[in-house]
């Protein structure tokens, strides 16, 4: 019986040190393609459901995998046709830097004065402000991001916040 129990301990422990080592190992991502983990389609309709219940308001509803492929897109009726490029570009800001911070993590830093500043005009184009939120598989894999746009910035957050929860965990920024 303490074996047993030693065993489930150490493979508790072995877990969550993976789960640890995934988010932070190398870029986040997996260095070769066996260790890459991806959003598959019904985990990735799955957070579009998920953003659609959450929205107060009219959205456009990015999903991107790891390496900024678009997954799946969803534009709610009466959403505002520019928030299609900003839905994207705010998934796009989160696997742009493997899905180590949501899209507002660099805000601070963009600001005049800031060490990244203009760092939005870089990669075709990136979102600095909510909105944009990485997506971590319960295994702790990054899997791809979710990016909604329509509402206001505290209103994208919690959104795409809810939507990334949907298939596993996030991380936010206070």
């Amino acid at each position: 019986m303490k074996l047993t129990a030693l065993i489930s301990a150490s493979l508790l422990a072995a877990s969550v040190t993976a789960q640890q080592v995934n988010r932070t190992a190398t870029n986040g991502w997996g260095s070769t393609p066996s260790q890459r983990h991806y959003i598959n389609q019904t985990q990735a309709l799955c957070v579009i459901n998920a953003a659609v219940a959450a929205s107060s308001v009219p959205n456009d509803i990015a999903v991107l995998d790891p390496s900024s492929q678009l997954v799946a897109f969803l534009r709610m009726d009466n959403a505002y046709l520019g928030s299609i490029d900003i839905s994207m570009k705010k998934a796009k800001t989160v696997t742009s830097f493997n899905g180590q911070f949501p899209s507002n993590g660099l805000l601070t830093r963009s600001q005049p004065g800031g060490d990244l500043f203009g760092i939005e005009e870089t990669n075709g184009g990136l979102v600095v402000f909510g909105g944009g939120q990485p997506i971590y598989d319960y295994d702790g894999y990054f899997i791809g991001a979710v990016g909604v746009s329509g509402g206001t910035v505290q209103q994208d957050i919690a959104t795409s916040v809810a939507a990334a929860e949907s298939v596993g965990t996030t991380l936010t920024i206070a």
